[in-house]
């Protein structure tokens, strides 16, 4: 009987291996080519999205297994016999606001040992290809397209972040209130119930400013707001022409930042935790932190280390804290130790008033070289490079200024608005002439003219207001941008030249970014997405372009668009996935007219369509 029965189990093994080799086969032919070739970051993983999913295309049955409808999802190209797909998944509504790299089920999943205690959970874990959600993010139920700048400031649609809890957590501090079908901002914060704008004025007085204006007559543009609530300090100093980094964890306050971006305010997700924020140092005239809970104290004052990289000679640390009035015993005791650390490093108050502390550092590095030996915390070391911020780890040492910043007691920058077109000194570290950063700033004012053109038939005034650039080089760009009510997020790449110090510089905010990875945002955070020459970079590095495809409409708003200039066969490629993407084509022009190249660049600009999920697809555009 066992013979018999082995033999029937080899009848069967054959047609069993060769069905196997087909799938395996169709397999390659659909995730293995990207113009040709991909590599290992490659698997887009259609498995554990359709875990979660429910699908265009395709149906759940009673089991809760994925099951194909009749209608296929890949469809055969005309051209060069690559495997496309009709539809993608839409993921289902409990992820509609997943963020990949701060999802912390994936942590629970994959079991990572982190501290919790140095915040390492509210890091950046990334999902490997394996475990990437192939799918498109849907809207909430009922989304309604965002409110638009500046009224979008002080009030949001409810049902696009159907989040109230803060509202009820902090109502005695005026951070949101719901009203109806919206959610309203006062203008209040922990520190600051009465209105952002007057407590942005007490800290310009308590520092003797003209007119009562943080912005010093243009000497203080940038901004670093540490744990910024829902950011409406950041809001209110947009307009005195000053803008603001606003930060905060993805934490038991989570869709603050969301909030933020939806009103329209510069914001960005992240954490003082074990690695350095994604800032070149001395990118910020002014670091504050309003009762922001972190314990400034900790691993010989890492954290207090880190905002002191990140400051410009003669910057400010506004701290509005319990601890700066020491009410007892226990706030004495922080405020004696922390100002002991900041004597030693050199800070000096420049200003106290009642919860508020303002300190300043020293221009010069004279200070530092004249502390006793042995003094903590120490110097970092001469090859320690304090520019770089991609995943590298916090250190607790004093970051010196450089030579040029020595000599000239200062940064050497001109004040705002004049910064934004002035060569700034620290060009000096690519080799880049004057000459070369004027021509940037000439051909990028040409070329968003040019966008501008192609756009205008779809947008008004105030369609756009949160832009991308998604590989910003010396953020002319954004430079560009100076006479439109719109903030842009320079995107620096990691692997490419650190020029994120020159778009700080030029007075705009910015952070690093690989691109085979999600960024740190909420989804349906951005208006517009630059792409210039993007998909060339991680066809290079052998990333997945469907993988940054869906990553790009992850965090469009719907109704948003993208301009892509990249190559030729590239531009052709991004095109067939447009009805899968639930994209409409605005506009596709050579990037350069009279260049009679096959393989020169192309201008193509997508809109991302209005869609809601309500048992099913609907298409609303």
């Amino acid at each position: 009987m066992r013979g018999r029965a082995d033999g029937g189990q080899n009848k069967h093994l054959v047609p069993s291996l060769c069905l196997m080799a087909l799938i395996l086969g169709f397999l390659f032919l659909y995730y293995g080519s990207f113009f040709g070739s991909r590599g290992q970051h490659t698997s887009s993983a259609l498995e554990y999205g359709s875990r979660f999913s429910r699908s265009i295309g395709w149906s759940n049955d009673d089991s809760g297994e994925v099951g194909k409808s009749d209608e296929s999802i890949i469809e055969l190209d005309d051209g060069d016999g690559s495997l496309v797909p009709k539809s993608f998944p839409i993921c289902d509504d409990r992820h509609s606001e997943l963020i990949p790299c701060l999802d912390r089920n994936l942590i629970s999943q994959t079991r990572l040992k982190l501290d919790l205690s140095l915040m390492e959970h509210y890091e950046r874990h990334c999902p490997q290809p394996e475990r990437r959600f192939n799918c498109l993010i849907p809207p909430p139920l009922a989304y309604k397209i965002p409110i638009k700048w500046p009224k979008s400031r002080d009030e949001v649609w409810r049902v696009n972040i159907p989040h109230t809890h803060l509202a009820h957590e902090k109502s005695d501090q005026n951070w949101m209130v719901v009203k109806g079908d919206k959610i309203a901002f006062p203008g209040g914060g922990t520190h600051f119930h009465y209105g952002a704008d007057k407590y942005i004025a007490s800290l310009a007085n308590m520092l003797n400013f003209t007119n009562n204006n943080l912005n010093n007559e243009g000497r203080i543009r940038t901004i670093l707001d540490v744990g910024c609530g829902v950011a409406s300090f950041g809001g209110y100093l947009l307009s005195s022409n000053i803008i603001a980094m606003s930060l905060a964890p993805n934490d038991v306050h989570q869709n603050q930042i969301q909030f933020a971006l939806e009103r329209g305010i510069p914001a960005y997700l992240g954490v003082l935790g074990t690695k350095r924020l994604p800032y070149p140092s001395r990118s910020f005239e002014l670091a504050h932190c309003s009762r922001c809970r972190i314990d400034w104290l900790q691993r010989d004052g890492i954290l207090l280390l880190e905002l002191d990289r990140l400051l410009r000679p003669g910057g400010y640390f506004a701290y509005s804290s319990p601890e700066a009035y020491a009410q007892d015993e226990e706030d004495l005791r922080i405020w004696r130790t922390m100002s002991a650390l900041v004597e030693r490093m050199c800070w000096k108050i420049a200003a106290k008033r009642n919860q508020t502390v303002i300190w300043v550092k020293p221009l010069t590095n004279d200070c530092y070289m004249n502390r006793a030996p042995g003094t903590r915390p120490p110097l970092c070391r001469s090859d320690d490079d304090s520019d770089a911020i991609w995943g590298v780890p916090m250190e607790a040492c004093i970051t010196p200024y450089s030579e040029q910043n020595h000599r000239d007691k200062g940064s050497g920058l001109a004040p705002w608005p004049a910064r934004l077109t002035t060569p700034p000194p620290r060009l000096a570290d690519f080799g880049i002439s004057s000459e070369t950063f004027d021509k940037d700033m000439e051909i990028w004012q040409e070329r968003v003219e040019s966008y501008w053109s192609l756009l205008s038939p779809k947008i008004r005034p105030n369609t756009l207001r949160n832009l991308m650039d998604m590989k910003a080089n010396m953020g002319s760009f954004a430079a560009a941008l100076r006479d439109k009510d719109v903030w842009v997020m320079n995107v620096v790449p990691e692997d490419g030249p650190n020029t994120l110090k020159i778009v700080y510089d030029r007075g705009l905010i910015g952070t690093m970014h690989d691109w085979c990875e999600a960024f740190s945002t909420y989804p349906r955070t951005y208006d517009l997405l630059h792409a210039w020459t993007v998909f060339t970079d991680i066809e290079k590095k052998g990333c997945s372009a469907e993988d940054l495809l869906l990553e790009m409409d992850r965090i469009l708003r719907p109704t948003g668009f993208i301009i892509f200039r990249d190559r030729r066969p590239i531009i052709e490629f991004i095109k067939k996935f447009l009805t899968a993407l639930q994209w409409e084509s605005v506009a596709v022009v050579d990037a350069e007219p009279n260049s009679d190249s096959e393989d020169g660049e192309m201008v193509f600009i997508i809109q991302k369509k209005m869609w809601l999920v309500d048992d099913g697809l609907k298409d609303s555009a």
